[in-house]
């Protein structure tokens, strides 16, 4: 499933409306990506997301779907959000269920690295003074 977002969501509450689905699911791995409040040397005050939501949807669905068959999973869940996000509000999770724990480890560091990367996200951080936009980074 993916979902491109505003609206903050609860972990717990997304892990288990997939899991409950999945009775063969003995691993459930996951990442959470928070704002911070330190990046490169700056007090990061906010950060803004740009995305452009029809090309993130068909690209993380691709991607989804790749994880899935190489790594043989139940099911992959990736939420990511936009627009203003604050220090310590949640910005992505990747949830990767399948039956043992390497398939699902594998395949949200593949996930997490290509949202790093190429996904068309673009983030604008606002410090105490000034702003800068930021590369997309591995």
């Amino acid at each position: 499933m993916i979902k491109i977002q505003k609206k903050d969501f609860s972990v717990d509450n997304e892990i288990k409306i997939l899991k409950d689905s999945y009775s063969n699911v003995g691993a459930v791995n996951s990442f959470i990506g928070y704002v911070r409040d330190l990046n490169n040397s700056k007090d990061v005050k906010y950060l803004e997301l740009e995305v452009y939501k029809e090309m993130a949807i068909k690209e993380l669905s691709n991607l989804r779907e790749k994880g899935m068959q190489k790594w043989d999973l139940s099911d992959c869940l990736i939420i990511h959000r936009y627009g203003k996000l604050y220090v310590n509000e949640k910005i992505v999770l990747v949830c990767c269920f399948s039956e043992h724990r390497k398939n699902s480890f594998e395949a949200c560091k593949f996930i997490m690295d290509f949202l790093k990367k190429d996904a068309p996200f673009w983030k604008k951080e606002f410090y105490t003074e000034g702003s800068d936009w930021l590369q997309n980074i591995s």
